[in-house]
């Protein structure tokens, strides 16, 4: 039995990014109104809060989304007609802000407010345990929800040797001009890889890329189409199906990445996560960028790579990703971080615990937040009793991560990996079992 039929159960949401904020709305829309978001930011929007000062997870200067607004508006509330097909972090943030105003979200968040740590405790229930400007407080909660995002503790992978320049991760770099006149080496093939590098070399005396695999890198537009919403229309063909039409697609707007001097990828377009850049290759033939492979070792400024290669840098970025890891909870309790698959039931229900859900725990090849509104009504339903928890989850989790595991490559990388459609199905045949009150 649930804690709705005593009445109203109180909730803990952690997050008040574009998944907390539609969390939240998910409550409110089912009747639920006695829970807190905890956010410890000053304002809502997560990543999408623009911060210089580093205080935060943020994007940078410059950053846009890399899936189009078509397919990255919430369901219920589209993006303005005005918006451009990709819009800037600023545009992104004022969207999320009058999302939560028109949904009435605001008044439940808890600002400038940390949460240090989850306990479950008897009469299954979370012991919470919070910070602000006035101390440490605990409260009791009957379900906790987390929606904090993954994109916040930055993975730094060890070479041997040391260098002696300035060592970065993408998640401290916030804008090109601090790099004016610098060598700059930047390692990784991911977006926010190619994104940095080709913006440095506006302004750096040198922009040099380094991958240690070949990456799929499709550009933002085909045909004069966004790339996702093109590919979208291929949505309901056979996976191996989809795969080959991709591939002879991107074979034909750009040709294969050996002619760019970058690796070419060893694993078809749809197994591992695709990087969406259109100015990388432009960068790489007109001498802006420079690629080398994979980095071997460090030896004071000098930066050695597997081909032989060597070269002087002032900058390394790390831009390699970052750890799913939830320091609220005790590791002993819940660690998912170096996993290559996470076992959650859709990405967000824990086979132990009933009263604990993720939302937007998961990496679609597309947009995040509009897959989590589905997630957050499916939480929302359950906590009311209009839909029932699945029951066998073990059984179901392994039927999963077997299919990931025969789609995707299998990595911490792809861990959270997902197909935008097939999830998308996936999600809504849960909501289709609601019981009829």
């Amino acid at each position: 039995m649930n804690n709705f039929s005593k009445g109203s159960p109180r909730v803990c949401i952690i997050g008040a990014g574009p998944s907390g904020i539609t969390t939240a709305k998910n409550l409110l829309q089912q009747g639920l109104t006695n829970f807190t978001v905890f956010e410890k930011s000053h304002r809502l929007g997560g990543n999408w809060v623009y911060d210089e000062n580093n205080e935060h997870s943020s994007v940078y200067e410059t950053t846009h989304i890399i899936s189009s607004n078509f397919l990255s508006s919430f369901e219920d509330f589209p993006m303005p007609f005005e918006y451009p097909v990709y819009p800037s972090h600023v545009l992104m943030l004022k969207y999320f802000e009058d999302y939560a105003r028109y949904f009435g979200v605001e008044p439940y968040i808890r600002f400038n407010t940390k949460l240090e740590r989850a306990v479950p405790v008897e009469n299954n229930q979370w012991k919470i345990s919070y910070s602000d400007d006035t101390g440490t407080h605990e409260a009791i909660y009957d379900y906790l929800l987390v929606a904090n995002g993954h994109h916040w503790d930055p993975c730094l992978p060890k070479y041997p040797g040391e260098f002696k320049g300035e060592l970065l991760h993408s998640h401290q770099y916030k804008k090109a001009a601090s790099f004016k006149d610098k060598r700059v080496l930047v390692i990784g093939g991911g977006n926010s890889a190619c994104d940095i590098a080709v913006e440095i070399s506006q302004v750096a005396q040198r922009s040099c890329i380094s991958m240690r695999n070949g990456q799929h890198i499709f550009p933002k537009f085909i045909f004069g189409k966004p790339t996702d919403l093109l590919f979208s229309k291929m949505k309901w063909l056979p996976f191996w199906l989809k795969q080959k039409l991709v591939a002879a697609v991107i074979a034909l707007v750009q040709g294969r990445n050996t002619k760019y001097f970058v690796q070419n990828p060893t694993c078809k377009p749809l197994q591992s996560h695709p990087t969406i850049n259109s100015q990388l290759f432009y960068s790489i033939r007109h001498g802006k960028v420079f690629t080398y492979f994979g980095l071997v070792r460090f030896e004071g400024n000098t930066v050695h790579f597997t081909d032989g290669r060597q070269e002087d840098f002032d900058t390394v970025i790390f831009a390699t990703g970052y750890k799913i890891n939830f320091p609220f909870f005790d590791k002993q309790l819940i660690d998912f971080s170096g996993l290559t698959r996470v076992p959650l039931y859709r990405k967000m229900m824990h086979p132990e615990f009933d009263n604990l859900y993720f939302i937007g725990l998961f990496q679609p090849q597309g947009c995040i937040w509009p897959l989590a509104d589905y997630q957050a009504k499916i939480a929302a339903k359950i906590i009311t009793g209009r839909l029932k928890r699945p029951a066998n989850l073990p059984q179901k989790i392994n039927k999963e991560i077997k299919k990931s595991c025969a789609q995707y490559k299998e990595s911490p990388r792809h861990a959270l990996e997902v197909d935008y459609h097939i999830f998308r199905r996936q999600l809504l045949k849960e909501l289709k079992k609601e019981k009829r009150l």
